[in-house]
């Protein structure tokens, strides 16, 4: 430990009759010399010189030891630190729900995948042909014009083909509609009959259809009196029916619109015409193998 260091005291002021201590210390020198050069080795310096310089006035340095900071907020501030605080365990509650119903909702749909793959291997459901047997046709014999109106009326006997199907059947339910049209223009219109077919079944039913006021333009009148000196008259057979399928004895299915247009050409406008198969297009959208 180093020794304390004490200020050395200011000598007193020299009298005029006073002789220099300039002379006093030549003449005390041999003896004094020695002792004051110990006393100077020996006597330290003054605490105060070594300090760390003092911060400037106004600023405070406070240090705490971590162990010793309180956690506990004031009564102040203990309700909004017990809502804040809430916080991350409701969003954890929310997040935890959202991630349950996810995982359900995919657990659902998988399953419902499942059941719909299952079915259609164990069933393979194809989609019904339709054709037209024959064609019955009134009021279109005349020389059709444009400035006059028709009043066609045609019996078309279809055939609703379920051969491909060995293990579903086809309920067609009421509702559905019948149409023929002409380049576009429609000539009559009629219901749909309502049946249920068998599987491996063939069904040949009757569809009236009637028209009124129909008016043909110059041009399609010319096409029409030409297509039909040639003997080869294109008509349109378009059907909209509500349709659901048995599986089994058990499981249905819900009910869908099947689209059907049949493209045929008649020999005749009066009369049992005959009809000549051109092909017919099946549409139905929310059951993907019927396409």
């Amino acid at each position: 430990m180093a020794d304390r260091v004490h200020p050395v005291p200011a000598p007193p002021p020299r009298r005029p009759d006073q002789p220099p201590a300039d002379a006093d210390a030549d003449d005390e020198a041999p003896a004094t010399g020695t002792a004051g050069a110990a006393a100077t080795e020996t006597t330290p310096l003054h605490p105060s010189f070594n300090r760390p310089p003092s911060p400037p006035p106004g600023t405070y340095i406070v240090q705490v030891p971590k162990d010793q900071v309180l956690r506990v907020p004031p009564p102040d501030r203990a309700r909004r630190y017990k809502k804040l605080a809430a916080r991350p365990a409701r969003r954890r509650l929310l997040r935890h729900a959202c991630c349950c119903s996810c995982a359900a909702l995919l657990l659902l749909l998988l399953l419902a995948a499942a059941f719909a793959g299952a079915v259609y291997l164990v069933f393979r459901p194809r989609a019904p042909t339709f054709s037209i047997a024959s064609l019955s046709i009134r009021g279109l014999d005349g020389a059709p014009s444009s400035s006059s109106a028709l009043s066609p009326e045609l019996d078309a006997a279809m055939r609703a083909d379920n051969g491909a199907n060995r293990k579903v059947g086809v309920d067609y339910r009421g509702g559905g509609s019948v149409t023929v049209s002409y380049a576009g223009q429609r000539l009559a219109a009629g219901p749909w009959p309502a049946f249920r077919q068998a599987p491996r079944n063939a069904t040949v039913f009757a569809a009236a259809m009637r028209g009124r006021g129909v008016r043909l333009s110059e041009e399609q009148a010319r096409r029409l009196a030409a297509e039909r000196a040639a003997g080869a008259v294109p008509l349109a057979v378009e059907a909209r029916v509500p349709v659901r399928l048995r599986f089994g004895k058990v499981l249905r299915t819900w009910t869908v619109d099947v689209k059907a247009r049949c493209d045929v050409a008649v020999d005749r406008l009066e009369g049992d015409a005959a009809a000549v198969n051109r092909g017919c297009r099946v549409r139905v959208r929310p059951l993907w193998w019927w396409w």
